[in-house]
């Protein structure tokens, strides 16, 4: 099997370059470079040093992934023929993908790679930017890193930033969490005499001319905490010091149980705004949606029960569970096979050798009255007891009406008069299940329609100077009637 010998050039110019490195390249043969544009290539040069430079398969290909990927290729062909050598930038297992692919031919028995050492730009860069690693660093490919991978909180160095496009692609990755004007640092050819380092605002980032295989972007830790707001762990450690022992007395005494009140009158809080489409509304309500739920996680924790990290790993979990056809094999053509989808995994997923539970046990004690009624004739309907046509649902609320008549013009009996006027809203809700209307949506709207309604009987009532109380009801019935014409 034949050897790959990998040397590293170095982050700077021929001085820094091990001596035990350049004898080695001086007597490498064939060589090959990732690229020539480098402060050491141009003096091999000039000392005789002959080799193949991979640049042209650069300007093949619009995706670094492909260029490396062609560029292992090539190597690994040739090292069929006999050893080869193989230089590249800064130190070869440092930020060097080719490098990483010939490492996993090398597991795969398709060559032998030596690594010959050279020294890391990190090095270089760490003495120019008079940076410690050791308070908290990160090394960030620029070509393929996401958002969410990046510490805020420690020293981000983002190297293989060639030119504008890749510097424009991190600008606007960082400003979805800076601000625009957060001070950043271009570094490039560090350690070498071409050394050069700029501070320039975020947004100015991609406008620097001098962008090449040898920059590097620094970013600074960020130290104001009013930076880190928007972050889940900055929210995670406010929701604990306010449950901690030198915490808010109010916040520390809550229970699962004290707590269930807010977490209803937030949702209906939600519901309002998103019915208002009042952007700005959402977004303060699913804020105080989220705290209920951390409040309700940091309970959990302090009670050794179970943290944020349980409930949002059960979540992820249940998520890629519950969609084999995005995270798994499985083939859909339509919304409605999903849901089905789902439910079979959700019926699965409850099998157990117990004894039989019934199909009405998933419906939540909690729900209000006329969503619980909703969801038990849903799932009645799904074992087929259910009308096919609404004719007989509306025969239904016929007879219950008459029922419920019957009963409160005997005015015996208050249970069965309570009882009746039940079975008129739970058949009427099976008529608004028939035409896939939610009754508590539809209640709710009705309610925002009376609210809007009055409060005009009340505004004209105003007007004339006369209290509510004295205009009789006909004549509220005409206020009542302006308010429809006018859309309210």
């Amino acid at each position: 099997m034949n050897t790959i010998y990998i040397f590293g050039l170095g982050a700077g110019d021929i001085e820094q370059l091990p001596l035990g490195v350049y004898r080695k390249l001086k007597a490498a043969s064939p060589l090959f470079l990732r690229t020539k544009e480098h402060p050491v290539v141009k003096e091999l040069q000039e000392e005789g040093i002959t080799f193949t430079s991979f640049d042209f398969i650069y300007e093949k290909h619009e995706q670094f992934t492909e260029v490396y990927q062609e560029i292992a290729a090539v190597l690994l062909e040739q090292a069929k023929k006999g050893d080869i050598f193989y230089a590249v930038p800064g130190h070869p297992l440092v930020a060097e993908k080719t490098v990483q692919l010939l490492l996993e031919a090398e597991r795969r028995n398709e060559c032998r790679v030596v690594i010959e050492g050279g020294q890391s730009f990190l090095d270089a860069l760490f003495t120019t930017l008079k940076i410690d690693p050791i308070e908290g660093f990160q090394l960030m490919d620029a070509t393929s890193f996401q958002g969410d991978e990046w510490p805020l909180t420690k020293h981000t160095i983002f190297c293989q930033v060639y030119d504008s496009f890749i510097a424009s692609d991190v600008k606007l990755t960082l400003m979805e969490q800076l601000p625009d004007d957060y001070p950043v640092y271009i570094v490039t050819a560090a350690g070498s005499k071409e050394e050069r380092v700029t501070k320039v605002p975020l947004y100015e980032l991609d406008r620097v001319a001098t962008l090449n295989n040898l920059t590097s972007v620094y970013v600074p830790p960020v130290r104001d905490e009013k930076l880190l707001y928007h972050r889940f762990e900055t929210l995670r450690r406010v929701i604990a010091t306010l449950r901690g022992p030198n915490g808010c007395p109010w916040d520390r005494k809550q229970t699962h149980a004290s707590l269930k009140r807010y977490l209803l009158e937030e949702t209906y809080e939600l519901f309002e705004a998103i019915d208002d489409h009042d952007d700005d509304h959402m977004i303060e309500e699913l804020g105080d949606v989220l705290l209920q739920v951390m409040l309700h996680a940091q309970i959990g924790e302090d009670e050794g029960m179970f943290s944020i990290d349980d409930v949002i790993r059960g979540i992820t979990e249940k998520m890629i569970r519950r969609h084999p056809h995005v995270f798994g094999n499985v083939t859909v053509e339509s919304a409605e096979q999903v849901v089905e989808n789902w439910q079979r995994i959700k019926e699965k997923e409850k099998e157990t050798n117990d004894e039989p539970v019934s199909l009405l046990a998933d419906v939540p004690k909690s729900l209000p009255g006329t969503l619980k009624a909703y969801e038990l004739q849903k799932k009645a309907a799904k074992v087929g007891f259910d009308w096919d046509d609404v004719e007989p649902m509306w025969e239904k609320v016929a007879e219950e009406i008459a029922e419920f008549q019957q009963e409160a013009a005997k005015l015996h009996d208050r249970s069965r008069l309570i009882s009746e006027f039940g079975d008129i809203l739970f058949a009427l809700i099976n008529v608004a299940r028939y035409y896939d209307i939610n009754p508590e949506e539809a209640l709710h709207i009705v309610n925002q329609k009376f609210y809007r309604r009055f409060s005009y009987i009340e505004e004209q009532a105003r007007k004339s100077g006369r209290a509510i109380t004295s205009f009789p009801l006909a004549e509220l019935d005409r206020f009542w009637e302006e308010a429809k014409e006018k859309g309210l």
